[in-house]
């Protein structure tokens, strides 16, 4: 019986299993890592692991590198205590294949990890060294926000302010105290890379670090310097992400230890995190960064890392964000949490599903495509209906995508809005898809599927605000409706413009009030309009 541990594999207990092992000396790698780190990343979730790790992986195998990764967590350090630490800080990657094949490989380039809850000050030490060219991050977009709905600062992020570096708590606040810590021994430059599938994520990394920073000098706790040195010493590269990346699958676990692997249970922490041993991933994977490291940087290129120029990222993340991909998964997302679907690939065998997303990416979303140059839309979004959403094997659900919809919308769907404003060849009028699915998110958000049963809406940081204007709506009565979704429709947060204004309110509304039919309403309006 094998188990995931240095122990295990350098026993042997992996051999002849279909498992593909490190041919690097494991121990050399680790010493040189902690002796002169090369490598930071912060969030040590399931898209770190298959992926980022991975990259590191990929380059330790090729003898490309000597150093590994150290990865940290500042929000859910059970994480480190509960699966790294016991696993030696090994992944099992299993890679889902369409054909039912997985793709079998232990991960062992995380040559050390911390719990940063614990501030204990181990990460200081790390953040000092002259050696360190980046940290990188997969923290999700709400980990940089430091300020609410209502535009003032989180309360934990006031306390900062005031605390001052020696005793902060948010995660920006935190690496913003290391940079100061670097600045004050080596003051060699460093690069923070955001690898958060998010829009902008190194401007969003970079406000928060500069706004946390200037907050800082104004209480007197750093000089003025510091902001400089921040300036000209600390880039904050682009980048694009994409891997599909869901919870772990009880399929997939039972598949490993049928294997004679053990030990694969999932945990669930106290911050209700859900992670296992392994990770399973789709085979496909994107990464475009921003080539910006003013320190240097391991030869990522090398691993399948596009490394390119600021305009080609924001091109390729538009591309992905705005067309080929994220509009695609949220219609899903809501469609599916409505006709009770609970995965992705099951809500592809749907006839007005799978019409829905081509009509949407192909007919509306391609027309105003960013081409990137690097990658070509037209494969991709062919790669994205044909083989990615339909992977029987990646067990995604289409509740985990709705979460925080309200934050997408604007670049999912109000940028193609916008797009079709402003271009005089365009008519916006003409877009059927995205205004069903805008419709349908609203009939969503009144909690109750096409059936008339109660469903549990996914975590939404406006979902109070926007039910309460739908408060008086029933999901079986259109003559409720009324004028109740006008607030929402004329959001610019919601959808970066005003619905109303732009001509499509009427079209959403009436679409609307079809789905408020009743039992099988929500399917009859989708099947008329596809």
């Amino acid at each position: 019986m094998a188990t995931l541990d240095l122990r295990s594999l350098q026993s042997g207990a992996f051999e002849g299993l279909p498992v593909k092992v490190p041919s690097y000396d494991i121990g050399s790698m680790i010493e040189a890592t902690m002796k002169e780190p090369l490598w930071l990343h912060f969030g040590a979730g399931n898209i770190f692991r298959i992926f980022i790790a991975g990259i590191a992986e990929d380059l330790l195998n090729a003898g490309l590198i000597d150093r590994g990764i150290i990865a940290a967590d500042l929000f859910d350090g059970q994480i480190i205590d509960d699966i790294y630490k016991p696993h030696d800080n090994l992944t099992l990657a299993a890679g889902m294949r369409a054909d039912g094949n997985i793709d079998l490989r232990v991960i062992a380039s995380v040559a050390g990890s911390v719990n940063g809850v614990t501030n204990d000050g181990s990460l200081g030490k790390i953040a000092i060294a002259p050696s360190l060219q980046m940290m990188s991050f997969t923290i999700t977009e709400k980990g940089y926000a430091l300020k609410g709905l209502d535009g003032d600062y989180l309360d934990i992020v006031k306390s900062d302010i005031t605390n001052g570096p020696g005793k902060c708590v948010h995660a920006m606040s935190r690496v913003c105290a290391l940079l100061f810590e670097r600045y004050k021994d080596c003051g060699r430059p460093v690069a923070l890379v955001s690898m958060d599938n998010c829009s902008h994520n190194g401007d969003k990394l970079k406000d928060s670090i500069l706004t946390i920073a200037s907050e800082w000098h104004e209480q007197g706790h750093v000089g003025e310097e510091f902001i400089n040195w921040i300036c000209e010493n600390v880039s904050f590269p682009l980048s694009m992400i994409d891997k599909i990346t869901p919870r772990p699958d009880s399929g997939v676990q039972e598949k490993i230890e049928a294997l004679g692997i053990d030990g694969m249970a999932p945990v669930t922490t106290s911050k209700g995190t859900y992670i296992a041993p392994f990770v399973n991933a789709e085979i496909p994977q994107y990464l475009v960064v921003e080539d910006l490291f003013p320190q240097g940087r391991p030869k990522l290129e090398a691993a399948g890392v596009y490394m390119t120029d600021r305009d080609t990222v924001n091109k390729v993340e538009k591309m992905k964000v705005t067309t080929c991909l994220n509009p695609l998964h949220t219609a899903l997302a809501v469609f599916g949490c409505l006709t009770g679907y609970n995965k992705i690939s099951d809500e592809m065998k749907d006839p007005d599903l799978l019409a829905l997303i081509t009509r949407l990416g192909y007919d509306e979303a391609m027309p105003v495509v960013t081409d990137p140059g690097i990658i070509s839309p037209s494969a991709f979004i062919s790669e994205v209906i044909n083989e990615r959403l339909p992977n029987p094997y990646i067990p995604d659900t289409p509740q985990r995508i709705a979460t925080d919809t309200s934050l997408k919308l604007p670049i999912r769907f109000g940028e193609t809005i916008k797009s079709y404003i402003e271009d005089p060849d365009l008519d916006v009028a003409s877009l059927e898809c995205i205004p069903l699915v805008i419709a349908a998110w609203i009939r969503y958000l009144l909690a109750v599927d096409d059936k008339g049963d109660p469903i549990e809406l996914s975590s939404d940081p406006m979902l109070a605000e926007l039910q309460e204007h739908l408060k008086d709506v029933k999901w079986n009565d259109p003559d409720t409706l009324g004028d109740a979704a006008d607030p929402i429709l004329r959001n610019s947060l919601i959808f970066a413009t005003d619905l109303i204004e732009a001509g499509l309110g009427d079209k959403i509304k009436t679409l609307l009030r079809g789905m408020l039919g009743g039992a099988g309403s929500v399917r009859k309006t989708l099947h008329d309009h596809i």
